[in-house]
């Protein structure tokens, strides 16, 4: 541990924020490690039921919420964000165009968890050349960690309706990462609430996830179907899925303080594979071995190759009707897992629905 007696604490919160920039994070803060009010809430989601089938959000205890129980002799967090939203990229665009896959902005390019563990354990290192040893642990979406509170107090941005974290200079399309520090550091203030009486996210949610402000029901929400649930999506939220086959971004979309959103300066968020403008079809030929191959390094990846599937024949059964998509499901049917045949059955089925339509 640093002998703290000898450090100018105040000095060292201005280093650490220079240091961090310097490290291509856009914004460096300071927390306490009280969060005793984000405790409550996140006690009252998860007895609502709201986190669906990730029940890693209930385990540890109040680790979750207490820095100083995860890692003990935490005294400060120091928060950090990273803008990951590639410049003239397609969005909305894709979205309208019911034969393309529409792929969560955040994961188009590399995974970000190395990415910014590697500058946060840089950053410890130049903070540990400046004062000496001290006690020191990096998180990135990887553990019980509670980053949006930690980022809301240490004045990152504020928790939005649409349970994001939300900044006036920069939106919310960026990476958020912390470092538990055992110094006792000069902490940020919060920064206002500025959601005011807007409910954009609220009312353009496909699936109506956001039940109310400040509150998600997982079990509804896109990205919770098609990344984190390990078995069949249920049918009533499939057409409501469109063309999202990996998470969903409608509610940063629509909301207004992502007009001040900055393009990402990391070569490595950028599209990889032309992820951001690919056919559906395309995506559904791939094999296990090509779906492996072009995922290496991508948070896509995580799902694996059977869920892939089952969110591609979901958004293949929303395309325009053509003869090749159903000539591919059809010819898939029979190769791959009874999940994934019974998504493959549901788009056959709204392919012949389509097609009587027409007739």
């Amino acid at each position: 541990m640093a002998k703290i007696s000898t450090i100018d604490l105040h000095q060292l919160t201005q280093d650490i924020k220079r240091w961090g920039q310097e490290l291509g994070f856009q914004q460096v803060a300071i927390s306490d490690v009280d969060l005793g009010e984000h405790e409550q809430h996140l006690e009252n989601w998860l007895s609502n039921q709201y986190h669906g089938e990730m029940d890693y959000m209930e385990r540890h205890g109040t680790k979750r919420s207490r820095p100083n129980e995860l890692e003990p002799g935490t005294l400060s967090v120091i928060t950090v964000r990273m803008d990951y939203l590639p410049e003239n990229i397609h969005t909305i665009s894709i979205l309208k165009q019911k034969d393309k896959a529409y792929i969560s902005r955040y994961a188009l390019g590399r995974d970000y968890h190395k990415l910014i563990r590697k500058r946060l354990t840089k950053l410890a290192k130049t903070i540990e050349s400046a004062i000496g040893p001290f006690g020191h642990r990096a998180f990135v979406d990887s553990a019980p960690v509670l980053e949006k509170a930690l980022a809301e107090k240490s004045g990152l941005g504020w928790i939005g309706k649409n349970s994001l974290l939300l900044n006036k200079q920069a939106g919310s399309w960026y990476f958020l990462g912390e470092l538990f520090v055992d110094l006792s550091l000069p902490t940020d203030p919060p920064v206002k609430n500025h959601c005011g009486s807007c409910r954009s996210c609220l009312d353009k949610c496909p699936t109506q996830a956001i039940v109310s402000p400040y509150q998600v029901d997982s079990r509804r929400c896109i990205s919770y179907l098609t990344i984190e649930l390990k078995n069949a999506i249920p049918e009533e939220f499939r057409k409501s899925m469109g063309n999202r086959v990996f998470g969903c971004d409608d509610c940063q979309l629509v909301c207004p303080w992502n007009r001040f959103a900055n393009d990402t300066q990391e070569n490595d968020f950028h599209p990889r594979h032309e992820l951001d403008n690919q056919d559906l079809l395309a995506l559904f030929l791939w094999d296990e071995t090509t779906f492996l191959s072009n995922t290496e390094g991508s948070a896509i990846r995580r799902i694996g190759y059977e869920r892939w599937q089952r969110n591609l024949a979901i958004g293949l059964g929303n395309a325009p009707f053509s003869p090749q998509i159903v000539d591919a499901l059809e010819r898939k049917r029979d190769s791959v897992s009874d999940m994934v045949k019974e998504h493959i059955d549901w788009a056959l089925h709204q392919h012949s629905l389509n097609l009587s339509q027409d007739v």
